[in-house]
C-alpha cells in the first residue's frame, strides 16, 4: 500500500489529485491548515484528514509525528501555495514577498525536512514540487507565452524557487523521484478561478509524477505535455 501526504488539498489540485490517487490505490492524507475544512473534505473523499500549516514549524512536526505513528509515508505531494499581495515590480517590497515565500519556498524545505526520515524508508520514495510555468525564466522571457504576460516578483520568483529546490533536493537523494510540475493555467481559487483549464486537468501532471516508479525521471520539471524549460 502507498501512503501519500498532499499539503493544502481540500480545495481545487490538492483536492482532485488526492480524489484520483486514491483511486490510484493510494492511502491518502489530506492536508490542510483548517481542521474542519480538512475533516469535511476528507471525509468526501475517503481520505485521512491532517492538520498541518505549511508555515508554522510546530504544525509541521506535529503532523510529521502523527504520519510516522501511522506507519511511514511514500510520496509527498508538496501543493500549498498562495499568490501574495498583486504589486507592481517597482512597488515591490521585501516584505511584500515575505507571505509567498514563507509558504511557497520555505514551506517546501519545512515540510520536505521533516518527512525526508519516513521516506528514506520508502522502497520508493516520490516528492512532488508543485510549481508553475510562472517560475520558468525561459517560459517568462518568451514574448510568445502566456507566462511573459503576468510580470510580478513574488510568487513568480517563489515558484522559480522551488524549481531549483527540486533539482537540489534531487541530487542529494538519488534514490528518490524529486521533481517539479507545471498544473498550467487551471481554475482555482489561486487565480480568482480565471484559469483556462479545469482542475482535472491540471492535476493530470501531478497525479502522473506522483505515481512515478523507481525507474522514472528525477530532478526534473514537467508539464502535462512534457518536460518544461527551466
Amino acid at each position: 500500500m502507498t501512503t501519500t501526504l498532499i499539503t493544502g488539498s481540500n480545495k481545487g489540485l490538492g483536492y482532485e489529485t488526492a480524489r484520483r490517487l486514491i483511486a490510484a490505490g493510494h492511502t491518502v492524507y489530506l492536508g490542510a491548515r483548517d481542521p474542519g475544512r480538512g475533516r469535511r473534505a476528507a471525509e468526501e473523499l475517503g481520505a485521512r484528514p491532517l492538520l498541518i500549516d505549511v508555515a508554522d514549524d510546530a504544525s509541521v512536526a506535529a503532523a510529521a509525528k502523527a504520519v510516522e505513528a501511522d506507519g511511514g509515508l511514500d510520496v509527498l505531494v508538496n501543493n500549498a501555495a498562495i499568490t501574495g499581495e498583486f504589486i507592481g515590480v517597482a512597488e515591490a517590497t521585501a516584505e511584500h514577498l515575505r507571505a509567498p515565500y514563507e509558504t511557497n519556498v520555505l514551506g517546501v524545505v519545512r515540510v520536505t525536512h521533516a518527512f525526508l526520515p519516513l521516506l528514506r524508508r520508502s522502497a520508493a520514495p516520490v516528492v512532488v514540487n508543485v510549481s508553475s510555468g510562472l517560475g520558468s525564466m525561459t517560459r517568462v522571457t518568451t514574448p510568445e507565452a502566456l507566462e511573459s504576460r503576468f510580470p510580478g516578483l513574488g510568487y513568480q520568483s517563489s515558484k522559480a524557487a522551488v524549481n531549483m529546490l527540486t533539482v537540489q533536493y534531487a541530487m542529494a537523494f538519488p534514490g528518490m523521484r524529486v521533481n517539479c510540475v507545471d498544473p498550467g493555467y487551471t481554475a482555482t481559487d489561486l487565480n480568482g478561478r480565471t484559469g483556462t483549464q479545469t482542475v482535472e486537468e491540471g492535476a493530470e501532471i501531478i497525479v502522473r509524477m506522483a505515481l512515478l516508479g523507481p525507474d522514472g525521471p528525477t530532478g526534473g520539471f514537467f508539464n502535462a505535455a512534457g518536460p518544461v524549460p527551466w
